[in-house]
């Protein structure tokens, strides 16, 4: 009786082992299903960024965000566009606010891209427009994830109030939305004109990152969470900010190791040029 009671003890331990085996292996699984992939200007390394063929190349490619980067006209339209110039990523030259929306429309954003990525050269890239804000809503719709960054908004006054009319005029589903910028003075005025926005703070180290408490606090005021460049912080970092309820989005990965790294650490989301890579990662691949 005693050998078929410790026999009935050891093989419920075993199964209580290897039940705790599977839900390790469940809670990694459903860890890595929940990192936020953010196609990084659209998928970027294979299309022109921030032209809607690059967004929609995200999505394809299993972007959870579309990611659209601000700057504005001369007649004070939104056009997602990394820099404040034209030169890089168009044939055009000078500050995007020393132009109209109508002459930003005549430029060919997509050749820059064949000429510097041969590898990824299309035909089909030459001419690509610039699209604004607002072509992008209409493209993608209301319930479409959102990832929006104020670029230098002491350039642009009143950007955020144009942002937010723009969301509200397509009816942008915010519970789907992220406004981010290296600019807290950019967020705390989108947290004042409508405080149901969800905030992101991006930060740029030069050194090794720390996190102080006192930024801790400060961040949480307004945003629910930050956005590091990947290469100056540590798992220590990342546990910080997961650790005071803080999402963490580390921008730009590239490399499946890195995100792999990443991810072992904790981050809740990662920004990459290659969604299609991230992807893989997710799954194990």
């Amino acid at each position: 009786m005693k050998k078929l009671i410790k026999t009935g003890i050891g093989a419920l331990a075993l199964s209580l082992t290897l039940m705790g085996a599977d839900s390790s292996v469940v809670d990694a699984k459903e860890k890595h299903k929940d990192i936020l992939n953010v196609a990084h200007r659209g998928a970027s390394g294979y299309a022109p960024e921030h032209t809607i063929t690059s967004y929609k190349m995200g999505e394809k490619m299993h972007g959870d965000y579309i990611e659209v980067d601000l700057q504005m006209t001369k007649d004070g339209e939104l056009i997602a566009m990394h820099d404040e110039t034209l030169d890089r990523t168009t044939n055009g030259t000078g500050q995007v606010k020393d132009y109209t929306l109508e002459e930003i429309k005549q430029l060919d954003a997509g050749s820059w891209f064949n000429e510097k990525y041969p590898e990824q050269a299309k035909a089909k890239y030459e001419g690509l427009q610039v699209p604004t804000l607002k072509e992008v809503f209409e493209t993608f719709g209301k319930n479409a994830n959102y990832y929006i960054e104020t670029k230098s908004p002491e350039v642009y006054p009143g950007m955020e109030q144009k942002l937010l009319d723009e969301v509200n005029e397509y009816g942008i589903n915010k519970d789907k939305l992220l406004v981010q910028s290296f600019s807290s003075e950019s967020l705390l005025k989108m947290d004042e004109i409508d405080p149901s926005v969800k905030l992101v703070q991006l930060l740029e180290y030069t050194s090794p990152a720390e996190l102080t408490d006192e930024e801790v606090q400060s961040i949480k005021q307004y945003a629910m969470g930050i956005g590091p460049n990947s290469d100056m912080i540590d798992r220590e970092y990342v546990q910080k900010a997961v650790q005071n309820d803080l999402e963490i989005h580390p921008y730009t990965v590239n490399e499946k190791e890195e995100m792999q790294k990443l991810i072992d650490w904790g981050v809740t989301g990662i920004f990459t040029n290659f969604p299609d890579l991230l992807h893989e990662v997710k799954k194990g691949k």
